[in-house]
């Protein structure tokens, strides 16, 4: 069943590397709890205890905004085709904006996709893996293109304009820093 281990195995790696979607969780000290569905070619692997994944732009920025506060972080996969099983990612993360150079070093490798807003790296303190016996069994059809598409065509300015709407406060009123530094 179940293993608890410090860092990412090799098998683990290919685990991650073939999966279609993840999922994140995150919170402050107070608040909502947030997790968040993620797909597309959006995650990479650097070593056996790094992680880092591309944030799209989305309808709001929970993410950042509870990092900012508390950088603990949990990525969830599980496998919803073949051999079942559960993988969870523990650690501390760190977000990177377009402004930082942190985001320009890492950018570079995924895909371009309109409207990237961040660059976030988990630290993993913690890997954890369960059965998956009760995940169903889905056969992946294609990405959905929508996301990519609408980004494109509100161009940078759109898409800044859409950040200053949606994406500078979290539900709960915590600064995203999307902008920069804010105190």
């Amino acid at each position: 069943m179940g293993k608890r281990m410090p860092i990412l195995t090799e098998e683990l790696i290919d685990f991650i590397r073939i999966q279609k979607i993840f999922f994140v969780g995150t919170a402050a000290a107070e608040g909502r709890v947030n997790v968040s569905p993620k797909g597309m070619d959006t995650l990479r692997v650097l070593d056996d205890n790094r992680v880092v994944w591309l944030n799209l732009t989305g309808s709001g920025n929970e993410t950042a905004a509870h990092l900012r506060q508390l950088p603990r972080m949990t990525i969830l996969f599980c496998a919803f085709e073949g051999k079942p099983m559960i993988l969870r990612l523990y650690g501390t993360a760190k977000v990177f904006h377009p402004k930082d150079n942190e985001f320009r070093e890492l950018v570079g490798l995924f895909p371009t996709i309109s409207g990237a807003r961040q660059v976030v790296e988990l630290a993993i303190e913690l890997v954890q893996t369960s059965c998956g016996f009760a995940v169903p069994l889905m056969d992946f059809k294609e990405e959905r293109p929508m996301l990519a598409a609408w980004a494109e065509k509100q161009g940078p300015e759109g898409i800044e304009a859409y950040w200053s709407e949606k994406n500078t406060k979290s539900l709960d009123g915590f600064e995203t820093g999307i902008f920069g530094d804010v105190s």
